[in-house]
C-alpha cells in the first residue's frame, strides 16, 4: 500500500464490527490489521480506491464514536465512487446503513447519497456525472464560487 497524502482515522466502540460493516456495506478492503495479545484491535487500515482510512477504538478521552456522544459528528467522510452510485446505495442499505439522503443529482455535476453507519458516523458517497461549470452552478444557486489553483 502506497503512502497517501491524507488519511482519516475513525473511532468506534466496536472497531472489529465496524471493519466488517465497512467491508460489507461500503466496499472497503482490509489493508492492514494489527491486534494485541488479547485480540484487541491496535491499528487498522482499510483501503478504497487509491485512498484509505484508519479504524480504531476509543483509546483516549479525546477519541469517541458518535454512539458515545449522542450521535453527534464533528466530520463526515466523503468517498468518490467510479461507478453505479445507486447500486452502492442499495448495497449499503441491505447491509444495515441508514440512508440519510437518497441518491440525487447535485448542481455541481455529482450524484450523491449520505449514509449513517451503525455507530452513527456519517458517510457521503459521490459519483461524478458531468463536468462542473462555475457559471452554471452560480446561476443555479445564486452563490459566488471562486476556484483557486
Amino acid at each position: 500500500m502506497g503512502q497517501a497524502s491524507l488519511a482519516s482515522a475513525i473511532f468506534y466502540r466496536d472497531p472489529w464490527a465496524a471493519i466488517d460493516f465497512l467491508e460489507k456495506a461500503f466496499g472497503f478492503e482490509r489493508a492492514m490489521v494489527i491486534s494485541d495479545a488479547d485480540g484487541a484491535l491496535a491499528h487498522s487500515q482499510l483501503s478504497f480506491g487509491d485512498g484509505y482510512i484508519m479504524v480504531g477504538s476509543e483509546w483516549a478521552d479525546y477519541t469517541a464514536s458518535p454512539a458515545s456522544i449522542g450521535g453527534k459528528n464533528s466530520q463526515t467522510v466523503h468517498v468518490n465512487l467510479d461507478s453505479d452510485i445507486d447500486a452502492h446505495c442499495t448495497r449499503a442499505r441491505a447491509a444495515g446503513a441508514a440512508i440519510e439522503q437518497e441518491p440525487a443529482d447535485q448542481f455541481y455535476g455529482d450524484r450523491t447519497y449520505r449514509a449513517r453507519d451503525p455507530e452513527g458516523h456519517v458517510w457521503t458517497f459521490a459519483q461524478n456525472k458531468r463536468p462542473f461549470s462555475v457559471e452554471e452552478s452560480e446561476k443555479a444557486t445564486g452563490l459566488k464560487i471562486e476556484l483557486f489553483s
